[in-house]
């Protein structure tokens, strides 16, 4: 490019040469212009010039300038190509440098690649590993979150409930020789924990502070040298109500009661215990009767294998029973709740047992595996036998034939009478005017249709002999405290009634109840413990309730009662007087 470059510019001075003419000295001869001759000296004259030559050699000169623009336009433009060629061939050799730089990096790569493969082969069997145990642990975390939602489904499902009472109890009159008069303190705490297993299956505990042999109480008296107080299982049941028959409804456990009952017959604190079956029907539509139900159950109470008692052998004893339940709608402001029951105490002597063993006269009474049962004054006329040891005489000497010296022991024990109760209530509910004083009047009749069933092979006084195994004689006799059994004496009244209400803050109640309790009436170990005596009493009772907040209520308790004197010209007791100020708290 260059050569050719020089080529044209050696074409172009050439042109211009030509076009310039030769010099002057080259000139021709004849062109030539005669020097005058002026003495010595020769003067030389101007040539003349032909206009044509100037504007041609004017034209040419145009020309060569403009060549020369043109040449210096090219001299640039082949100065920049030359520039551009350095650059591109400096920038071909770096290029070829980073191309041998990038073999060299891509044969790096093309090992690390290699390596990468192999060690990602080996990381992938890792990642599936990892990956399962991945797997796994969230298997393991949703079977944990799922247990963990079940039992926090499981529970809310608890419902928790109970109460507190702090009790200050003074008594005032009684017997004559003061042996009632006291003041004591006492508390009640109870817990209860119900559940819904599922649409058919419902059940619950409770808990709860006492005397483990007192069936009827669950208050423990303070001011016992500061002793730690029980807290025992009071309930367990389940109740299973098939969705498929609602009407029926069938528990079994130690539960609450299955039946309507008053502490005439049932104390409040009492759970029997066994199984019971109910079938209910509600009726809104109708225009009277709104609820029916009719109530079995099999309560068992004492089973002691292989021991007997006044010769008999103790298989079961039990309560059996049923009842009839009904409510009307008498009124749009009246309600009757009606109810019929019968209970049938199948062989209650083992009771009687339990209390004589209870009695702090006779604390060596035999037969092993029978509660000592206690808590309640029971006044049911009761049969014993005595044993009285004594000593045979050989020769003028005393000898003891491995008999047990001291007091008479009691052997046997039984009720006077046999247990088939009869117990009718009618409760009448009446709205009033006013939406906090309700009233409520509960009347309860029961009547022993087997008062002194036991009496029949009995002759009290009666002296047996002695046994062979030494001098004893056994006497049947009637048990110290209580009377003769009369079966006229078989009957048992409540009358009760209430005004206002517990359900908010301000409300109050008050309540009047009348108790009479024939000897033979009831089962004297089971029925409300309060009483002056659990049978052969007059009692009278007043209440008094105030719902201070929601959960706290203030009772007050008047209880006055005393023994039944019928048939004797001894006066009547006077009336113990027993006072109960609570303080209830409930959740």
């Amino acid at each position: 490019m260059k050569n050719f470059a020089a080529l044209i510019l050696s074409v172009f001075l050439l042109a211009g040469n030509a076009f310039a003419g030769t010099p002057n000295d080259a000139e021709p001869q004849s062109a030539k212009p005669s020097k005058p001759v002026v003495g010595k000296k020769v003067v030389r004259q101007a040539p003349k010039t032909d206009p044509a030559v100037l504007e041609q050699l004017a034209a040419l000169q145009q020309a060569m300038h403009a060549q020369q623009q043109q040449l210096q336009i090219l001299k640039d433009e082949l100065a920049k190509r030359d520039q551009q060629i350095d650059e591109a061939r400096k920038a071909a050799e770096a290029a070829t440098a980073h191309a041998a730089e990038a073999g060299t990096k891509v044969t790096e790569v093309a090992t690390s690649v290699a390596d990468v493969k192999s060690t990602a082969a080996t990381t992938s069997e890792l990642d599936a590993q990892q990956s399962n145990r991945i797997v796994r642990i969230e298997k393991d975390i949703d079977a944990t979150r799922k247990d963990t939602n079940d039992k926090f489904k499981a529970l809310n499902a608890l419902k928790f409930s109970g109460d507190l009472r702090l009790r200050d109890e003074p008594f005032f009159g009684g017997p004559t020789n003061q042996s009632q008069v006291r003041n004591r303190a006492r508390f009640r705490a109870r817990l209860n924990i119900n559940t819904k297993l599922n649409d058919d299956l419902s059940g619950g505990i409770s808990i709860g502070s006492g005397d483990s042999n007192d069936p009827i109480s669950t208050n423990q008296t303070l001011n016992q040298f500061y002793t730690r107080k029980p807290f025992m299982l009071d309930r367990y049941f389940i109740t299973y109500t098939p969705h498929y028959f609602k009407p029926l409804v069938l528990t079994g456990g130690k539960m609450a009661y299955p039946f309507y009952r008053t502490e005439l017959v049932w104390d409040n604190d009492l759970n029997p215990e066994g199984v019971a079956q109910t079938l209910q029907w509600d009726f809104k539509s109708a225009p009277f009767i709104k609820h029916f139900a009719v109530v079995g159950f099999e309560l068992p109470f004492t089973e002691v294998a292989g021991t007997k008692i006044n010769n008999r052998s103790i298989v079961q004893s039990a309560v059996y029973g049923g009842q009839v339940q009904a409510i009307w709608q008498l009124k749009p402001w009246l309600k009757l709740s009606t109810y019929g029951a019968f209970y049938n105490y199948h062989y209650a002597d083992p009771i009687a047992f339990a209390l004589v063993r209870a009695s702090l006269s006779n604390p060596q009474s035999p037969l092993n595996g029978l509660l000592v049962l206690g808590g309640a004054s029971v006044q049911n006329s009761m049969i014993t036998t005595t044993t009285t040891p004594s000593v045979n005489i050989v020769d003028g000497n005393a000898v003891l034939q491995n008999i047990p010296t001291g007091p008479a022991t009691i052997t046997a024990a039984r009720f006077a009478s046999k247990f088939g109760l009869f117990d009718a209530i009618a409760k009448f509910d009446i709205t009033t005017p006013y939406k906090r004083l309700p009233i409520a009047i509960l009347g309860d009749y029961v009547q022993n249709t087997r008062a002194c069933a036991n009496m029949s092979d009995v002759t009290l006084g009666k002296t047996g002999p002695s046994t062979t195994a030494g001098p004893t004689s056994t006497t049947v006799v009637a048990f110290t405290g209580n009377g003769p059994c009369n079966s006229r004496e078989r009957r048992g009244y409540w009358l009760e009634a209430r005004v206002g209400r517990l359900a908010e803050h301000g409300d109050f109640q008050f309540a009047y109840t009348r108790m009479m309790v024939e000897r033979e009436a009831v089962m004297g170990a089971f029925n409300f413990s309060d009483m002056r005596q659990n049978s052969n009493v007059s009692q009278h009772r007043l209440e008094l309730f105030y719902q201070a907040h929601k959960n706290v209520q203030l009772e007050f308790t008047g209880l006055f009662g005393r023994p039944l004197n019928w048939g004797t010209a001894t006066p009547p007791e006077p009336l113990l007087k027993r006072l109960q100020f609570d303080v209830i708290y409930k959740f």
